[in-house]
C-alpha cells in the first residue's frame, strides 16, 4: 500500500533539510563569534542559543540513524568515501561542545574556549559543506563497495561547496542575532546581512553552475526539454526570496529576514534534490537499490511516526518558552 523506500527517502531528506536550518544559525553565531566586542556581548551572542543549540542536533543523528537503518548500503558506502570530512565534522562538533560549556567555567581560559567554539563551529560547517559537494560529484562504486581513493572527496568543488555553507551559517546566525538581540549588537548584525545575503546568492550561483557542469547526467536533466519548465520552477523561486530577502532588510525587519534565508537553504535543497534524485549514491545506486527490506522499513515508520512528533513538540516548546530578547546578565552561565 505505501512506497516505504519513498517514505524513508523522505523522512531522512526532511531530518537533514532540520538539521541544516536549525542547527545552520546557532553554528553561524559561532562563525560570527569573532564579532563580539568583549565578554558581555559574547555571553549574548551564546545565550540566545543555549536553550536550543543541542536539541537542534537531534537532527543530525535522526539522519544518520536513519539512514544507517533504512539504507544500509549507501550509509557503509558514503561513509566509508567520506570517512575524512565526517570524522573531522565531528570532532569539531565535539570541540564545538565543549567549548560551549567550559568558557563559563573559566575566567583564565576563556578566550581559548571562544577559539575553540570559532574554530569548531566554523570547521563543522565546512566540512558538512565539502561532503555535499563530494555527494554531487558522485562516488564511485563497484560490487556494492565503496572503489574510490582517500582524498576523492577533496576537489576545487567541494571546497567551494564549504566555503558556501560556512557563508550561508553566518547570514543565518546574523539574521538570529537580529531577532535576539538589541541595541549595538543588534545594529552591527543587521549591516552584516546585505553583504552576507549578497556572498550566499553568488555563491549558490556558483555552487549551481558548479553542479550543472561537474555531472553530465545532471547537466542533461536540468536541459532536458521535457522537464525543463518544471526544474527551473526553482531558480525563478530563489530569486524571488533572494529579492524578498534584501527587501525585508532594507526595511530593518527582524523576523521576516531569517525566514527568507531559510527559504534560500529551502530552495538550495530543493534543487539539489531535483538533480539528484532518485539517486542515493550518485550517479551509481537509487535509494530504491540501496533500501533496506520492507519489513524493517514499515517496522522502524511505526517508531518514527510515534518519535517525530515528540521531537517536534519539544523543540517547539523550547523555542516559545525562551522567545524574546536575551539581555545582558540574563541566560546561561
Amino acid at each position: 500500500m505505501f512506497d516505504l523506500p519513498t517514505i524513508w527517502a523522505a523522512l531522512i531528506c526532511i531530518a537533514l533539510l532540520s538539521y541544516v536550518v536549525l542547527d545552520g544559525f546557532d553554528l553561524g553565531i559561532g562563525i560570527l563569534f569573532p564579532l563580539g566586542r568583549n565578554k558581555d556581548e559574547r555571553d549574548v551572542m551564546m545565550n540566545s542559543v543555549a536553550p536550543v543549540w543541542d536539541g537542534n542536533e537531534t537532527w543530525l543523528v535522526l539522519g544518520g540513524g536513519g539512514l544507517f537503518a533504512a539504507f544500509p548500503l549507501a550509509y557503509s558506502v558514503l561513509l566509508t568515501a567520506f570517512y575524512a570530512p565526517v570524522i573531522a565534522m565531528l570532532l569539531a562538533l565535539i570541540l564545538r561542545g565543549v567549548a560551549f560549556e567550559f568558557r563559563f567555567r573559566t575566567e583564565r581560559g576563556r578566550k581559548y574556549w571562544d577559539w575553540a567554539f570559532i574554530g569548531g563551529s566554523t570547521a563543522a560547517a565546512f566540512f558538512q559543506g565539502v561532503m555535499v559537494g563530494a555527494f554531487v560529484q558522485g562516488v564511485v562504486v563497484e560490487n556494492g563497495a565503496y572503489a574510490g581513493g582517500w582524498f576523492d572527496w577533496l576537489s576545487p568543488f567541494s571546497l567551494l561547496c564549504g566555503v558556501g555553507l560556512v557563508a550561508g551559517y553566518a547570514l543565518l546566525g546574523a539574521s538570529w542575532l537580529v531577532i535576539k538581540t538589541e541595541g549595538d549588537i543588534q545594529t552591527r548584525m543587521r549591516a552584516l546581512q546585505l553583504p552576507l545575503g549578497a556572498a550566499v546568492i553568488l555563491l549558490i550561483g556558483l555552487i549551481s553552475f558548479g553542479t550543472i557542469f561537474e555531472s553530465e547526467w545532471v547537466r542533461e536533466r536540468w536541459f532536458n526539454i521535457g522537464s525543463y519548465f518544471f526544474l527551473w520552477i526553482i531558480p525563478v523561486a530563489t530569486a524571488l526570496v533572494s529579492g524578498a530577502f534584501f527587501l525585508a532588510v532594507r526595511a530593518k525587519k527582524e523576523i521576516t529576514p531569517f525566514v527568507l534565508a531559510l527559504g534560500l537553504f529551502g530552495m538550495s535543497f530543493a534543487g539539489l534534490a531535483a538533480s539528484l534524485s532518485p539517486y542515493m549514491i550518485p550517479p551509481a545506486i537509487s535509494y530504491y537499490e540501496a533500501a533496506n527490506a520492507d519489513s524493517s522499513l514499515a517496522f522502524m515508520l511505526v517508531g518514527a511516526l510515534i518519535l517525530l512528533p515528540v521531537i517536534l513538540g519539544y523543540t517547539g516548546y523550547a523555542y516559545w518558552v525562551f522567545r524574546g530578547k536575551v539581555k545582558v546578565g540574563e541566560g546561561y552561565h
